[in-house]
């Protein structure tokens, strides 16, 4: 009998709860559908900002008192923002469940948005996007997310620029709360020792009054690839090389998973093996494969230094290239492995089990029961894997590089290299 129950309110506010034996806490959170997607591209930043305004004082609490009484419990309290949604979330032991879900749904439906606290947060997002900029296998996720969706909320960063968020005024915060936030893109998620009548109960009370309306359209995906490129003074070349790549809801969704895992998911990674250890081109090599709910993007990323770059690149272009052409039932098996063993320690997490069903919810509309994610990891076979990397290099290339650029190949070489 699955420990996972969902209930879904007469104003669309949906709740889900994963039951856990053996736990002494709780983890949850308030997972809302939307994100950096959901932003004009003269308030990008926004969202990220709301999110951090959210701990800024409410009607009944100050910005101290929520921090003070979650922590007075023991409790931990966080919360994150990405392209396609925003989390607000805490763990505590169990009998304080009700404090937690109260101070999360207070800081949803009653933030003042204070004019003082807003100039002091703005700045504090501020020196968030200059860490970003100083942090060069960092910021180059966001030139390539830029150069893969140009002039698209997509392509847009989480941060926003210092430019929009030095000039989002408190009507701006206000606007995309007021046409964001409710009931119908809110899921709240729970895991641990945690009761579902009893969540279901403390939510009908303490989100009553959030709108039973809520805008969550879109604008369509629309990948183009190309090319970026910042000349630094740093030690070492960041590069990406990425392709378009599929959504949430593919049914190749598992093969892509295990063709990232295999090709650099690990040491034993085609990448890892082939440029870290066997020629030392690098210390950090990847792949990665993410997915949105109309799209998404498989790349790799490497960090080497400016000698090396010139190496590095027909390797990289050739292991990509190869995958499609070798890849064997003995590294899909293995891949597989990787994928379940990650899926089944994840469950010994209260924490990970609420953020999954939350996410779940929000790109499934439904919780996906553990036995049908191993079902189709399992069900990834060579063939699939083959499919799948097959397809990648018909995309055109994204490239993106960061550092020393001197010895690093022109995009069209490259991209000649990966046709």
């Amino acid at each position: 009998m699955s420990s996972v129950k969902v209930t879904t309110l007469a104003n669309g506010l949906r709740i889900a709860s994963d039951s856990m034996d053996g736990v002494e806490t709780v983890s949850l959170g308030c997972w809302v559908g939307v994100g950096t997607r959901n932003e004009r591209a003269e308030v990008n930043g926004v969202a990220h900002l709301c999110e951090h305004m959210m701990f800024k004082g409410t009607e009944r609490r100050s910005a101290f008192a929520i921090s003070e009484q979650i922590e007075s419990v023991g409790g931990h309290l966080n919360a994150y923002t990405t392209r396609e949604h925003t989390a607000y979330y805490a763990k505590v032991l169990a009998e304080d469940a009700p404090l937690a879900l109260d101070i999360i749904a207070d800081m949803l439906q009653y933030s003042i948005l204070d004019e003082d606290e807003l100039v002091r947060e703005r700045a504090v997002v501020l020196q968030e996007i200059g860490q970003a900029i100083d942090t060069p296998d960092d910021i180059v996720f966001d030139h390539f997310q830029s150069t893969a969706y140009p002039g698209q909320a997509l392509g847009r960063p989480v941060l926003g620029s210092a430019a929009t968020v030095g000039s989002l005024e408190r009507p701006a915060l206000v606007e995309y709360l007021g046409r964001h936030y409710g009931a119908p893109s809110i899921v709240v998620s729970a895991a641990g020792r945690i009761d579902h009548d009893q969540l279901v109960a403390l939510s009908e009370q303490a989100f009553r009054n959030l709108p039973s309306q809520a805008e969550t359209l879109l604008e369509s995906a629309q990948y183009q690839g190309g090319d970026f490129r910042e000349a630094r003074e740093l030690e070492q070349l960041h590069l990406i090389i990425g392709f378009n790549g599929i959504s949430v809801h593919n049914p190749d969704y598992y093969a892509h998973s295990v063709l990232s895992t295999l090709l650099g998911g690990g040491m034993s990674s085609r990448l890892f093996q082939e440029v870290r250890e066997k020629r030392g081109l690098v210390y950090s090599i990847y792949s990665f494969a993410g997915t949105y709910r109309d799209g998404g993007l498989f790349g790799v990323y490497a960090g080497t230094g400016p000698s090396q770059a010139r190496e590095l690149v027909p390797i990289l272009c050739q292991e990509i290239k190869r995958v499609a052409q070798d890849v064997t039932q003995e590294e899909v098996m293995r891949a597989r492995a990787q994928l379940k063993a990650g899926t089944l320690m994840a469950l010994e997490s209260t924490m990970s089990r609420c953020e999954h069903l939350g996410q779940q919810l929000l790109a499934y509309g439904r919780p996906v029961p553990t036995e049908e994610v191993v079902s189709r990891i399992n069900a990834v076979d060579l063939d699939m894997v083959r499919q799948v990397a097959g397809r990648l290099c018909q995309s055109p290339p994204t490239v993106t590089a960061l550092g020393p650029l001197d010895d690093l190949e022109s995009y069209d070489r490259i991209a000649a290299r990966l046709a």
